[in-house]
């Protein structure tokens, strides 16, 4: 297959947002004693489930972005016990801490940069619209992608597929003709090959079944950029 247009998720395909975060909130653990009898890892652990839980509540229209950056220092502070009052500076805290620690997956800048010598590329990402402008100032996406599509901004999120829609028509080629490399297997895997567009699933996961249902998976980028022939 000949692709004519490559689209790159951000927050862990191209960029290390898991370690960002577990960075910041270890910050945050240091600086609030607020912390001082909860461990980092019991820290991490639920804000990590309270945070998933939230997005999946956004995802679907239930509650708004602003009940979700409530919500999930609100209820991460609840659920470990201690003063939920504190949730806006913990949470304010915490996206200062966050910007500070964003940096590229290993290996992907570098195949991130060959394949946009040889591919048109974009960036389509759910997330803060305000965040996500901000990584690609500071990791200059805006000079290298033709395209950049933050999903907050057609008030949907992937997997919901008019944000695949947008995205295909703004690039003037067919579905079909499309390559989208995610880490997600809901809203990158499946919402892309829902819409018709071909995906690379970016993973460490060992499910035989779900890899059937990406057309690559990779854990390496240098695979990534052997399988693309470049």
């Amino acid at each position: 297959m000949t692709y004519k247009f490559i689209y790159f998720d951000l927050d862990d395909t191209l960029l290390d947002h898991q370690a960002a975060e577990q960075a910041g909130l270890s910050e945050v653990h240091d600086h609030f004693d607020l912390f001082d009898e909860t461990s980092k890892e019991k820290l991490f652990d639920t804000y990590s489930e309270v945070n998933s839980d939230q997005w999946r509540l956004y995802s679907l229209a239930k509650i708004d972005r602003h009940e979700l950056q409530r919500n999930r220092f609100e209820q991460t502070l609840e659920q470990l016990g201690l003063d939920n009052s504190r949730y806006e500076e913990v949470g304010q805290f915490y996206l200062s801490t966050y910007r500070k620690h964003w940096q590229w997956i290993d290996g992907a800048k570098e195949v991130y940069e060959k394949i946009c010598k040889h591919y048109p590329v974009g960036i389509l990402t759910n997330g803060f619209a305000e965040t996500q402008q901000k990584k690609f100032e500071d990791f200059e996406l805006n000079n290298t992608a033709r395209h950049l599509v933050i999903s907050e901004e057609l008030g949907a999120l992937k997997p919901d597929p008019r944000v695949f829609e947008h995205a295909t028509k703004v690039t003037g080629r067919s579905a079909s003709e499309i390559l989208y490399v995610g880490n997600s297997f809901p809203s990158d895997v499946e919402g892309g090959n829902a819409y018709g567009w071909n995906t690379a699933w970016y993973t460490q996961n060992g499910e035989a079944e779900k890899h059937k249902q990406a057309d690559f998976v990779f854990n390496d980028f240098r695979n990534l950029s052997n399988y693309l022939n470049i």
